[in-house]
């Protein structure tokens, strides 16, 4: 059987540029890089990103589905599941980790964690043919009210 995620994957695939702008910075544009390449097996996402900002931490995140914690015994192969559960696992040079649930679709890449005090979520839109990536993610930390965050465009690098 097919995974029917991988295709959906497979378009963070490449080398990006990134530019951010971020609320704490008013004015300044900091740019950087994303390297998105497969784990082999292509099963999971390997996602490195690098700022030309100390302000901003570099980043190691892996991306993929989280259902299977082994594969089947008599077949050697995963179980395919048509709606997999996605999980982003974000490292950064800090020594902050973070776990969010993910999706990606045919319009758009979305993360999300909610934690008492520190809830974010992303929504990342495709444009150009999928070789641009427009986001926003927002921050909550009443509980209550999303504010605006790191607004950030990626353009994949030809």
């Amino acid at each position: 059987m097919t995974d029917p995620i991988r295709p959906l994957l497979a378009r963070l695939v490449g080398t990006w540029e990134t530019e951010a702008t971020h609320p704490a910075m008013p004015g300044v544009v900091v740019h950087g890089t994303a390297t998105i390449e497969w784990l082999e097996g292509e099963h999971f996402l390997i996602i490195r990103s690098r700022t030309d900002r100390p302000e901003f931490p570099d980043a190691l995140s892996m991306l993929g589905s989280m259902e299977h914690d082994r594969v089947d015994e008599t077949t050697g192969e995963l179980p395919t599941d048509s709606n997999p559960r996605l999980r982003f696992h974000y490292y950064d040079s800090r020594g902050v980790f973070r776990d969010y649930a993910s999706s990606i679709d045919e319009t758009a890449w979305r993360w999300s964690s909610d934690a008492p005090g520190f809830s974010q979520r992303f929504v990342g839109t495709f444009a150009d043919e999928g070789n641009t990536i427009v986001g926003q993610s927002q921050l909550r930390r009443d509980d209550v009210n999303w504010k605006d965050d790191l607004a950030i465009t990626y353009r994949r690098r030809t």
